[in-house]
């Protein structure tokens, strides 16, 4: 089945100069890019995002973090693409993620890790909400989709 995830590429890695190579991983894994937008995140859309970790002491660094610089947010779409990218990104910091994974190529910090993705499709329907109009979602096809996802090719007549 088709799902979309929310990408954030985080304050840490625009400056570090790394969305080329993130984007690159994620195209050539296959999944098709349907939105994106690069801005200064508000600090009223941040404290939305991380409600769920609000009484955390993680929490207060984390929006002085998310909006201290600007990010790159993105909707990636793909049958299993929320589970598939989890796997790409890697475990929450680069001291600890496997070498392969965005963050363990990438990562080296223990507090800040360079994107964000959806952990579930539901949560990925939530987040898209929150920081994307419906408008600003592009519908396509890729050309080479049957080749990507094992669709069906007509033979030449």
């Amino acid at each position: 089945m088709t799902e979309r995830t929310l990408i954030i590429i985080k304050p840490d890695a625009v400056q570090r100069h790394l969305v080329g190579q993130i984007i690159s991983r994620l195209e050539g894994k296959g999944l098709k890019l349907v939105a994106a937008k690069f801005m200064q995140i508000p600090e009223k859309l941040v404290r939305q995002h991380y409600a769920a970790h609000k009484d955390k002491p993680f929490f207060a660094p984390a929006v002085k973090f998310m909006t201290s610089a600007p990010s790159l947010l993105m909707i990636w779409e793909a049958e299993g693409c929320v589970d598939m990218v989890r796997r790409m990104i890697g475990s929450t910091f680069g001291y600890e993620a496997q070498p392969g994974t965005i963050r363990g190529d990438f990562g080296c910090s223990q507090r800040y890790n360079l994107i964000h993705g959806s952990d579930s499709p539901e949560s990925a329907r939530d987040e898209i909400e929150l920081f994307f109009e419906p408008d600003e979602i592009v519908d396509y096809e890729l050309s080479d989709a049957p080749w990507l996802y094992s669709k069906r090719i007509s033979p030449k007549k």
